[in-house]
């Protein structure tokens, strides 16, 4: 179903289309750009929410719960990633004729109408680029279409709806839905062996990393100092950022805290970046951001205050509050490569403090798959609370809970349920720690109940 460009004949003013699961980060933006572009938008999804009722409020009709009736009058059907042939709208609308479309490839066919397409993607730090990026492209008044995996306190949402001729989309490799996109900008970000339950190995991540960086018409910018990402661009022209001098886009004159640096592209002096975010992820993550900037010709001023005004997305070591004299924070981290990092970022932020980690694996494929890196990782904190796996989209087959992490990492707690996290939260914090309740999951959900408790 790539590149169906059966697509193009029903996204068109007057059209009626139809969104089944509209209230999602991705589904709900849909929606208003496609309302934007002259179409007749209806959705559903299965509660109703704040972002249901925004949708209403923008003149969207909204059905809550999944039926059959609720595809009248729709000329196509776009879906989300949940809604399966199964579902009662979908089921339907194949055996009415009506055209079924995926998301990504609703929003692929959107972007072609932009001058600008730029699409963030890569393992890790794909929320916090494209975060930085819409700072930065706001502070250069291109009044860019946004969508984000994630909440911007900016925006005070994970999107917007522009008027300008830049569209910017935080761009998955999972099902390799990004191969649907039309970018003229591609970042690729890293390549790390993830989603091994759709890819069968890193090799095969790497060609789907390949192919979507094929598909920029105007650029590709990539990791220079990831070997995974150098092997994936084999053969792709492309411009390299990174800490080493031998990237084109590099850092200079780096503090210890990774917080402040110079940005030198092409040997000269683009910009001087003060973050505020921590981690030598997170300066890779900027730099990435400055390198877009650069090869759409945004000045260097734009680039630092931009980055300067970024604080954070939602849920990515988010200030959650205080109890009884520690910190509380929340993160999304739930691959080993990102707990190391958000780990290391906080060893260097706060040194000398006792790290608590609360952390949710999130799916039952990943966890079997990255065991060993995850009991790696998770020796590093000096409390590591566990509590089950998330299932997300899976069942658990594979017959593996977060009790086996706990059995080979030495002095860490098991906890079934988020209450039994809280409940052991609530009674070893200590004043001066920092805690984390870190996973893709509703793990975020056992801080707040920490922080409400007190």
């Amino acid at each position: 179903m790539f590149k169906n460009r059966k697509i193009a004949k029903y996204l068109v003013p007057g059209r009626h289309v139809h969104l089944v699961g509209i209230g999602g980060v991705s589904m709900r933006p849909l929606g208003l750009v496609l309302k934007g572009m002259g179409m007749e938008v209806t959705g559903s999804d299965m509660s109703a929410s704040v972002s249901t009722q925004e949708l209403e409020n923008q003149g969207i009709p909204v059905a809550i719960g999944h039926h059959a009736e609720n595809i009248r009058g729709a000329e196509c059907i776009i879906r989300t990633a949940a809604a399966h042939n199964d579902n009662p709208e979908i089921a339907a609308a194949r055996a009415a004729g009506i055209p079924v479309f995926e998301r990504a490839q609703a929003w692929g066919q959107i972007m072609k109408s932009y001058k600008n397409a730029i699409c963030i993607s890569g393992t890790h730090g794909k929320t916090t680029t494209t975060s930085m990026m819409t700072h930065i492209l706001m502070e250069a008044n291109l009044d860019p279409t946004v969508m984000i995996g994630g909440y911007l306190p900016l925006l005070h949402a994970g999107h917007r709806v522009g008027q300008g001729d830049t569209i910017l989309l935080e761009s998955c490799e999972y099902c390799d839905s990004f191969l649907n996109f039309f970018p003229t900008l591609a970042v690729i970000l890293n390549v790390e062996a993830d989603h091994l339950d759709y890819f069968k190995d890193l090799e095969d991540i790497q060609k789907s990393f390949h192919k979507f960086a094929s598909l920029a018409t105007f650029g590709v910018i990539a990791n220079g100092d990831d070997p995974h990402t150098v092997s994936a661009m084999q053969g792709i022209d492309y411009v390299s950022f990174g800490l080493g001098e031998e990237n084109r886009i590099h850092a200079a004159n780096m503090h210890p805290d990774w917080q402040h640096f110079d940005v030198i592209c092409d040997g000269e002096f683009y910009c001087h970046l003060d973050m505020g975010v921590w981690g030598k992820h997170n300066a890779l993550n900027a730099l990435a951001a400055a390198a877009s900037a650069w090869m759409m010709g945004i000045p260097g001023e734009a680039v630092s205050h931009g980055i300067e005004s970024f604080h954070g997305a939602g849920r990515r070591m988010e200030f959650k509050g205080k109890f009884n004299g520690a910190d509380v924070y929340d993160d999304y981290a739930h691959h080993p490569d990102e707990l190391a990092a958000t780990i290391s970022a906080v060893r260097s932020a706060m040194p000398g403090r006792r790290l608590v980690l609360a952390f949710q694996p999130h799916t039952y494929t990943r966890t079997k798959a990255l065991f060993d890196d995850f009991v790696r990782e998770l020796q590093k904190p000096d409390v590591v609370v566990l509590a089950e796996i998330y299932a997300a989209r899976e069942r658990n087959t594979i017959g593996i809970s977060s009790a086996d992490l706990a059995e080979q990492i030495p002095g860490s707690v098991f906890c079934e349920t988020l209450p039994e996290v809280t409940e052991y939260l609530r009674e070893h914090v200590q004043e001066g720690d920092v805690v984390i309740t870190m996973g893709a999951g509703d793990i975020f959900r056992a801080g707040e109940a920490l922080l409400e408790a007190k």
